[in-house]
Parts: C-alpha cells; structure tokens; sequence
C-alpha cells in the first residue's frame, strides 16, 4: 500500500530573510522568529541498527514463499490440519440456536485455534459434502458467562475444501519474484542488503523526527501571520465539509460524530496552522544561514528517494499524486534535517 503522501511543510514561504544576529553561535535570530539552538542539538541517544542476522532473512525469504502460495481445491480425501474448510455451522444450547453460534460459507484454517477446543479437530477426515452433529463444551473460561462451561451442539456441514501449496525456494521462484536476483545465493544477498537499508533508515527518521521536535521546542514565531492561518485554516476546514458532504451529514454532525465541536476543531485547526507556519519559517531560515540550497539536481536525487519511499512506481507517478512546490518542501526538509541530524548529539539515556 502506498504511504499518504502529504507535504511536511506547508504555507506561504517568505522569499528573503533578514539575519539580524544570533542569541548565540548555536541559535539564529530573524525579523519572524528566533531559534535558541539548532546546532548541536542534544537528543536522547537513537540505538543504532544491528547487523541483519541469517534468521531474518530466512524469516523474509519464508514470509515471500508463503505469500506467492498456491491454493488447491481437495475432492479427492477428507479434511486435513492445515487445511482451510468452508463450512456452514448451526450451534444449540440446551435444543436452542443461540446468538453467533451459526454461520454460512465461513473459511475455516483447520488447526488456527479459532474455535472451542474440539471443534476444529472434528471437521478432520470429513469430505466435502458431508453433513455431521458434534458434541462439545463451552470451555469453563468461556469469554460469554451465559455459555462458559455449558454443553453446545454443532451441526457442520463442509462445502469445500483447499490446501495452500508454499512453493520451493529455487532459482526459478527467485526470478520471478526479483528482477535483480537469479540464484538463491543472490537473493539472500539481495534481501540481507535490502533489511539492512530498511533498519538504517528507521533509525535515519528516528534520530531525524526527534533532532526536528527539539528544534521546534527552541523556536518562538514573532507574530504570526493572519493571512496564513486564514489560507491554512480554510482549507483544513473544507475539505472536513467535503467529508461531511461526502457522507450525507451537516458539517457540525459530522464533527460531533468524530467527538468533537465546531468551536474545538476549528481552534485545533488554528492550532496546526500555527504549527506549520513554525516549521516552515524555522525551516527556511536555518537553510538559508547554513546555505542549504535545493539545486536541480539535489531536487530531483530526491524526488527519486522520495519515489521509492512512497511506494511509487517512479518520480513521474510521483509528480502526477503532489504539486511540484509540496515536493520541494519535502526535499528541503531532508536536506535540513539530515545536516541537523549531522550535527547533533546523541545522549544516552
């Protein structure tokens, strides 16, 4: 599934700044705000990736196997553990149909646990067609007071039945689930490097979502603008009518049913644009001291790791789901906060 793609910072970006000089060598001052400390930033110590083991990517490789599994209709034997059972099912207590006890055309993994003790187990060696009553007892620990401990009636009927075939791990499934990989060896090469680039860059956002807040605690906005909390506020507002259009509802029920009012949510909405007005001033000006440019070519290096993070299928697909100034607003927040992460330090804790 691809990831919500929204833009990090949004806002009407101011085109110059005007340094008027630092509170200290750490920190930086400008006519719409000051930032206390940015370099040097202390941040609880982020645990650094271990090295990725051969257990976890045999754990990867069996994941891959299980997923590209076939499934087989069964017609020629009864029902074994490990196979998946469609069924029809009506329970009594005490001569009763009770209430959840029955289902039609449920899939059921023979051995899953899903059901009472012995319920599963009874399904075994029978064939598709075959109708049957089983005897158990609601477990004394049983979830409904009313049933625990009470003796329960099944009648079951198995409508079908199907096996999940994991194919081998071989050279043949390996080509056709990798375009870079042709040998087992290869793969395990390929999925070892990639969970090894996956723990670095949890451990990347990790370390870089921590330096970020602890810049924003050390940034204080002058005065904030009126136009852009309007502009920012309008929009959020919006598209929550929209929402509540979409669903037939007025815009104060719709908020209601999320619990909450107009008067609260429009005050949170207040809150957010406030909040992104911060991250985008304190984002500029910090580029700009530390002459942190988003040239062409750093733009479009990451519009690709941008691609690849989002799940797109490339920067075109990407360009096509956001507008080009959102995407410059995410590339600008790596390149600072990357140079922020660079120059931080890590305190263990």
């Amino acid at each position: 599934m691809k990831k919500r793609l929204a833009a990090v910072l949004t806002g009407v970006f101011v085109s110059s700044f005007f340094f008027t000089g630092c509170q200290a060598s750490k920190g930086l001052e400008t006519d719409e705000l000051k930032i206390t400390q940015y370099k040097e930033i202390e941040v609880e110590q982020v645990e650094k990736p271990a090295e990725i083991t051969d257990e976890e990517v045999d754990g990867y490789i069996r994941t891959m196997l299980e997923t590209n599994a076939e499934t087989n209709e069964i017609t020629d034997r009864g029902v074994e553990e490990g196979d998946t059972a469609t069924i029809d099912f009506v329970g009594k207590v005490d001569g009763e149909v009770f209430d959840g006890g029955s289902a039609e055309g449920y899939p059921l993994e023979v051995g899953s646990g899903a059901f009472i003790p012995g319920f599963e187990d009874s399904i075994i060696g029978h064939k598709t067609g075959e109708t049957f009553d089983w005897n158990g007892k609601f477990p004394e620990d049983y979830g409904n007071a009313d049933y625990a401990g009470k003796d329960v009636v099944f009648t079951i009927t198995v409508n079908h039945i199907s096996e999940s075939v994991v194919p081998e791990l071989s050279d043949e499934f390996v080509k056709s689930v990798s375009e870079k990989s042709k040998t087992v060896e290869e793969y395990k090469e390929e999925v070892k490097k990639q969970l090894t680039d996956q723990a670095e860059e949890n451990y990347k956002s990790q370390l870089h979502a921590a330096v970020w807040q602890k810049v924003l605690e050390n940034t204080e906005v002058n005065q904030y603008s009126k136009d852009e909390i309007k502009e920012f506020s309008d929009r959020m507002i919006e598209q929550y009518k929209s929402a509540a259009q979409y669903m037939g509802m007025e815009y104060e029920d719709y908020l209601e049913q999320n619990g909450t009012t107009v008067e609260d949510f429009e005050k949170q909405v207040e809150d957010s644009a406030k909040e992104n007005i911060k991250q985008t001033l304190a984002l500029k000006a910090i580029a700009e001291k530390e002459k942190l440019e988003l040239s062409d070519e750093e733009f479009e290096k990451q519009l690709k790791k941008m691609a690849k993070s989002y799940g797109y299928e490339d920067v075109d697909a990407l360009k096509e789901a956001a507008g080009e100034e959102d995407l410059k607003d995410i590339a600008l927040y790596n390149i600072v906060v990357e140079w922020l992460a660079e120059n931080c330090i890590q305190k263990a804790s």
